[in-house]
């Protein structure tokens, strides 16, 4: 299935929740296995990245949860999308609100211990996982192709160019590309064309 939950969830998890959370650190030992659960164009770049990812000490990569999600001074990689797609490059502006109106017309709430904008790269996926998981295929695909994969890339590229302490993150961001962008490919998705401001 190209829509993978376990994948989403996994990957939604690990780019909003802290390392040192519950949810991250019982996810990070099944890394290795991401490589079963899809068609990969290239799988064995995908087991060598989830290997490397699997080895992590999860102690070790708050540092750089904080430079890319917390804002150690300037936030190199905005997990968020309206940063993107807004000429002032600040959050919850028109995107964000097209998205929220998005959620509220198919009854998706989305709760956020972290007060954090809808539009959040991880958040996002999860929400995905959310209506998969409720046979709402077709709204998690527009979910992804309208209001991610506009922006999703370029974050995705920024956190790859990122000087970090460790190689989670990026590694993470390169099986998320190669993720979205199979789906994109195999599942026919024409994501609107975007300025980007970022």
């Amino acid at each position: 299935m190209l829509l993978n939950t376990s994948i989403l969830r996994i990957l939604g998890a690990c780019f909003y929740y802290s390392p040192d959370s519950p949810s991250v650190k019982s996810l990070i030992p099944l890394m290795p296995f991401l490589v079963e659960l899809f068609p990969w164009p290239d799988s064995q770049k995908i087991k060598k990245l989830t290997k490397e990812i699997a080895k992590q000490d999860f102690k070790l990569l708050y540092y750089d949860f904080s430079i890319l999600f917390e804002g150690q001074g300037n936030v190199p990689a905005p997990p968020w999308g309206s940063v993107y797609l807004d000429p002032e490059k600040i959050v919850m502006r028109i995107s964000t609100q097209a998205y929220q109106q998005f959620l509220s017309l198919h009854s998706i709430a989305v709760e956020s211990d972290q007060n954090e904008p809808t539009d959040q790269f991880g958040l996002m996926l999860l929400a995905a996982v959310y209506l998969l998981e409720r046979n709402k295929k077709i709204i998690a695909i527009e979910l992804i192709e309208q209001h991610l994969l506009p922006w999703a890339y370029r974050y995705l590229s920024l956190i790859q160019m990122t000087k970090l302490e460790h190689t989670f993150y990026r590694n993470l961001a390169a099986i998320s590309e190669e993720y979205l962008k199979t789906i994109e490919q195999q599942l026919n998705l024409i994501a609107p064309k975007r300025q980007l401001f970022h």
